[in-house]
């Protein structure tokens, strides 16, 4: 199997390093972190990723817009984008899910619910 490069976007550092362990976990994925969504933008379209997995609220470009402008663009615009989020409101995950996103967790999520998600997914 080939390698899988996973886009991970939160502006917690402690939210990316748990993300990055419980992927790394799958075995066959390298992650590729950002600390904000205009840093995970400009990493998406410089690199291919076969998974993204960002939080709604952070500074400079939230991951609403981030989602948005993935699926704007005409390359990888089908990659699968999991939004990792507080935001526990249905209108949030019905805004996310219009805008694009595949999946839709509410923290404090399990590295359990994650695996199981990208799993499903990237159908591993």
């Amino acid at each position: 199997m080939d390698t899988l490069r996973a886009l991970v976007v939160d502006d917690s550092a402690a939210m990316r390093r748990n993300l990055v362990y419980a992927l790394t976990r799958l075995g066959g994925i390298e992650c590729t972190e950002a600390q904000d969504g205009a840093e995970g933008l400009r990493k998406f379209h410089a690199e291919p990723f076969d998974l993204v997995l960002t939080d709604i609220n952070m500074p400079l470009l939230d991951g609403l817009k981030l989602v948005s402008q993935i699926r704007m663009g005409r390359h990888r615009s089908q990659v699968p984008i999991v939004v990792i989020t507080t935001e526990s409101a249905a209108e949030d995950r019905e805004r996310a899910i219009n805008l694009g996103a595949s999946a839709y967790l509410v923290k404090p999520i399990q590295a359990r619910d994650v695996l199981d998600t990208v799993k499903g997914l990237l159908k591993l």
